[in-house]
């Protein structure tokens, strides 16, 4: 009989491996996210099933996703994979020598997609006329300029530290920003030079001027398709499919491609299938479809990890009051979670949970433990000292003296700590998007990237308005739970 379940798991493995989809994923910039929608309808005309999960934040949450198999495969360069990633190859090193470098690790790199996006450093072509810059050594002469990165390029070891040491530049006044917010800082005046890659479709539209790297700093950033290994057994078809599309895409076919969604508003997935000549998937969500999923994604965020939060912080708040000692210690702990920086939170759970619902919710957990414990402390240690004497005189246990008697009194101090927890929990919630959770931080991710006011509305006046009907709730709730008498009381 075990040898016939055994034989029957056997024979159900490739059934069950085909029934789960490829996974790609995409960093959050506009040509990252074509080349995820070229890679996802190049496996779906192969006949693969394969999901696209976008924007996911930048290399360090994709690379980590890659290897821990929260994804199955993304788009790359090869400089970022030579400076930021590989740490034992060489910083000229060639396809052969890094597939070579990743195969211990389970991943796979296809050949050179046909295009180096290289990193730049840009002007307005107008600001660098009228001060004689047309290379980046010429910026040394100018130490007053502001300048603005990106925020991966202002830590990445092939970004600011090395540019600004190789041709020691003596800016002081430099910044880290959103790549698509600096390009609209530069264009307005705000700062004088920004990161490019060298197919952005802002160059030529903002009439910027790419610097000449005349001490040769950034390295070759060919486009790649990095993906698990063990593929090559779950999903022949989808590696063969990627592999044929190394040598498609040159350097204007991608700038044109990226200047159709950041110009004219084409969506990605069309670009995607107007270049490899197929059909675009029906997109069958109108607003209110998606307004309705983004709106479930969003409430299963809060109210898992605000469920959560009150399990345990309800009784972390009881022991604080309890115990002087223990209450320095809870509080303390709590208030140390609430310190971290909410993006930060959410990159930490990835290692733990993967990407996608459970990190979010990890963290929104860890953020609405303080509010609630300390409000539960504040209720309890506030009953006045006659009342708990009464309560012990009548001979009532322990126990019942709290659950009867002392959680009846704090309840609107503990309700007013959950309603505080679950408005921030709202907020929040919307960063999980950067980490594939969805709700509505899908739709500011996307709209800050293709500069669209009203994608980002799609998320945040729902987003607000859902902070107020939590509000209004919480406080009909408190209403409803509390005593009549204690209702009268605080009335007058």
């Amino acid at each position: 009989m075990k040898r016939a379940w055994i034989m029957l798991v056997v024979m159900l493995m490739p059934a069950l491996a085909c029934a789960t989809p490829v996974r790609i994923g995409s960093k959050q910039f506009t040509e990252s996210v074509i080349l995820g929608e070229i890679a996802r309808l190049a496996g779906r005309e192969a006949g693969v099933q394969v999901v696209h999960q976008r924007e996911l934040g930048g290399t360090a949450i994709l690379w980590g996703a890659l290897e821990h198999g929260d994804i199955d495969a993304y788009p790359e360069y090869t400089g970022t994979l030579t400076h930021e990633l590989l740490k034992n190859v060489a910083p000229d090193a060639d396809i052969p020598t890094l597939r070579a470098a990743l195969k211990p690790l389970g991943i796979g790199i296809t050949d050179s997609l046909g295009f180096d996006d290289t990193y730049a450093i840009g002007m307005r072509a107008d600001r660098a006329a009228q001060l004689g810059i047309r290379r980046l050594s010429d910026l040394a002469l100018h130490p007053d300029l502001h300048l603005a990165f990106s925020n991966e390029f202002m830590a990445r070891s092939d970004g600011w530290p090395g540019l600004r040491q190789r041709y020691q530049l003596p800016q002081t006044n430099v910044r880290g920003m959103d790549h698509a917010l600096a390009y609209r800082a530069l264009a307005s005046g705000a700062v004088d030079a920004t990161d490019l890659y060298s197919t952005d479709a802002e160059i030529p539209y903002y009439h910027l001027r790419t610097l000449d790297d005349d001490r040769h700093y950034f390295p070759h950033y060919q486009a790649v398709y990095l993906y698990r290994l063990d593929l090559e057994q779950r999903s022949p078809a989808f590696v063969q499919a990627l592999n044929k599309l190394a040598g498609r895409i040159d350097a204007n076919a991608m700038r044109q491609m990226n200047a159709l969604v950041k110009m004219q508003g084409k969506k990605e997935v069309e670009v995607a299938a107007d270049f490899l000549g197929v059909q675009p998937d029906r997109d069958g969500t109108g607003l209110w479809a998606r307004l309705l999923q983004r709106t479930l994604e969003h409430l299963r965020l809060v109210l898992i990890s605000l469920a959560a939060a009150v399990l345990l912080a309800i009784p972390l708040g009881v022991l604080a009051a309890r115990s002087k000692r223990l209450g320095h210690l809870v509080m303390a702990l709590s208030g140390v979670l609430q310190t971290i920086p909410s993006l930060a939170m959410f990159v930490f759970m990835i290692p733990l949970f993967g990407i996608g619902t459970w990190p979010a919710i990890a963290a929104l957990f860890l953020y609405s433990l303080l509010p609630i414990v300390r409000n539960t402390y504040a209720g309890l240690t506030g009953i006045a000292p006659d009342l708990r004497e009464s309560a012990a005189a009548l001979g009532l246990p322990r126990g019942v003296r709290l659950r009867r008697v002392e959680l009846p009194m704090a309840m609107r101090s503990i309700l007013a700590g959950v309603k505080t927890a679950a408005v921030i929990n709202v907020g929040t919630a919307t960063l999980g998007a950067l980490i594939g959770a969805g709700g509505y931080g899908q739709p500011i991710v996307t709209g800050i990237r293709l500069d669209n006011i009203g994608l980002i509305l799609e998320g945040a006046i729902p987003s607000a308005c859902m902070a107020l009907v939590v509000q209004a709730l919480f406080e009909g709730v408190e209403r409803w739970l509390t005593p009549r008498g204690m209702r009268l009381e605080a009335r007058q």
